[in-house]
């Protein structure tokens, strides 16, 4: 057994917290440090004179301007859509809620680059769906989602599940006895609902609405496939644009504007921060009675309603996905003569490309989900009996990375990897570069349900085990990793769903032999060939919607907590 500290700990606690603790440090902020570094200096002094240049361009001014407008409007649209199912799943007695739930959560997994495909074979002179039912517009006339519209459309829809999951935490939380006291005290109807209810949920709302912004702000996908055809620019595919035409020349500038990005991000953080620190409304202790308000007559007619904005937002664009898939080529009427499945042989069988692209993903993404958990287990179990300066100082920060969009993160990433320190080595253009991108950006979400589940235990159970002699892995092994298990495992659920259809991170770091999915299909649509990235979107929808399905089918024979959207 080993020497106690002052702590409570173990000197050998205290070596493994501090190793793992650098390792963590390394992998998470090491990134986003050099990227400061990168742009406040010019030509190897400290100086702002490049910053100044970058931030004049016309260019960055109109990116800056379409990245807050379209994502501070496609929060607005999250809020409005997300809040009203959050209110209704919540607080009434509709039926099939876990049906809802579930569906609302596939378009936070499904990747932004198929939802923007998706939509644009819905809409448009060339839809094969429209051509089909006779409805498509003459030929020549505008893509509408190819607009600031499209795009604030599409990143509403895109991240509503951030706004209905937190608000609906907040709203399940409110003990039906608070709405009773207020009815007794005279309050009726939306007096009850705009008095009681909504003071109690607008933490919940400010932070699941800072979170929507700040993902709209790096979403790479829908900016990219609806504003580049029409010369839309918002920041981050004005970073793509510039390293894809110039390469690594231009890192300097493109640094600032990732930096740009990080500060309008971290400002959307600190915002929510601020407003979530006034509220002066909190609710004392718990209550097995949740808020259940009765529709009456009016169920049905909700349920039906809420159905059909499921389908709209959901089925809807699949089957458009699925009719450009199965004909020779886009804009071809879908007919019993035109059906083929020429685009999914191709893409599936004959490219590849795809196999390759298939093969990473599930690689990255089980891998992160694997190291993740090895290292958040323990780290998060340290922390909480070893609390040191810089664990404190780590933990303050260590949502920077996930907080940040993607793109700045990619640049991070090559900024710190293109040339290894004290050699010439480099990981940039290998996939280990993307590895690491997403052990960084997702450190977070593993970390942070382990950290609360872990704060729930009785520390005497370590220390009673410590106390028979039980060496610090018994420890681990035998009493934490049992306890924590099932928060892990929701953790490496989302890490594994969000990783495996990545494109945000990846697609400035990806080079040929490191395509990830959603690289493919950005490339294939790209290049005009619309029907095999239908075909492999399709393909991805299937599969993440049957990994989703098999962890609901399974979640019986889980522990509680276990399944992301059940907790």
């Amino acid at each position: 057994m080993g020497v106690l500290t002052k702590n409570g700990g173990s000197r050998s606690e205290g070596w493994l917290l501090s190793t793992i603790l650098i390792v963590a440090i390394s992998l998470t902020l090491a990134p986003v440090l050099r990227l400061f570094v990168e742009g406040v200096t010019d030509q190897g002094a400290v100086g702002l004179s490049l910053a100044g240049e970058v931030l004049r361009q016309p260019s960055t001014l109109s990116a800056l301007k379409h990245s807050l407008v379209t994502a501070g409007f496609g929060t607005l649209v999250s809020v409005v859509l997300g809040s009203a199912f959050a209110f209704l799943v919540a607080l009434t007695d509709l039926r099939a809620k876990a049906a809802l739930v579930f569906c609302l959560m596939i378009p936070m997994m499904i990747p932004p680059q198929i939802t923007a495909l998706s939509w644009t074979q819905i809409m448009g002179p060339s839809s094969v769906l429209l051509k089909t039912l006779g409805l498509a517009p003459p030929l020549g006339s505008p893509q509408p989602l190819y607009s600031a519209q499209g795009i604030i459309l599409l990143l509403g829809i895109q991240h509503m599940s951030i706004i209905f999951l937190t608000l609906r935490a907040g709203l399940r939380a409110i003990p039906q006895e608070v709405v009773e006291a207020a009815r007794i005290s005279g309050a009726r109807g939306l007096r009850t609902w705009w008095q009681v209810v909504m003071p109690l949920t607008l933490p919940s709302l400010a932070a699941g609405t800072a979170i929507t912004f700040v993902t709209a702000l790096g979403n790479f996908g829908i900016p990219a496939m609806l504003g580049i055809p029409a010369g839309y620019a918002t920041l981050p595919t004005l970073v793509y644009q510039k390293l894809a035409g110039m390469g690594t020349s231009v890192l300097a500038e493109v640094s600032i504007l990732a930096m740009l990005i990080g500060a309008v991000a971290v400002t959307g953080i600190l915002t929510q921060r601020f407003f979530q620190s006034r509220q002066r409304v909190y609710l004392v202790g718990a209550t097995s009675r949740p808020l259940a308000i009765p529709l009456g007559a009016a169920r049905l007619p909700v349920e039906v309603l809420l159905w059909a904005v499921v389908c709209t937002i959901l089925v809807l664009p699949m089957f458009g996905l699925l009719a450009t898939s199965l004909v020779p080529a886009y804009g071809v009427p879908l007919r019993l003569d035109t059906v083929t499945l020429q685009a999914w042989t191709e893409v599936l069988l004959r490219q590849p490309v795809t196999t390759r692209a298939f093969a990473k993903s599930f690689g990255l993404a089980i891998g992160a989900a694997v190291v993740l958990m090895l290292l958040c287990l323990p780290l998060a179990w340290l922390m909480e009996r070893n609390p040191t300066r810089l664990s404190r100082l780590f933990d303050s920060l260590l949502d920077l990375p996930y907080a940040l969009p993607g793109v700045v993160l990619s640049i991070a990433m090559i900024l710190l990897l293109i040339k290894l320190p004290f050699t010439d080595a480099t990981l940039y253009g290998t996939i280990w570069i993307i590895f690491l991108a997403y052990l960084a950006r997702f450190f977070a979400v593993m970390f942070r349900p382990v950290q609360a589940s872990l704060k729930q235990l009785d520390p005497a159970m370590g220390e009673a085990a410590q106390s028979v002699g039980a060496s610090l892995f018994q420890r681990l092994r035998d009493v934490i990793v049992p306890l924590s298990a099932p928060a892990a495992a929701a953790g490496a659920i989302l890490v594994f769903l969000t990783a495996f259809n990545e494109l945000t991170v990846s697609a400035l770091l990806w080079s040929s032999g490191t395509e990830t999915l959603g690289v493919v299909i950005f490339n294939l649509d790209d290049s005009g060939e619309t029907a095999m990235a239908s075909a492999l979107a399709m393909t991805i929808v299937l599969v993440v919607m049957a990994l989703m399905v098999l962890v609901q089918l399974m979640s019986r024979r889980f522990p509680k907590g276990v399944v992301p959207w059940q907790t």
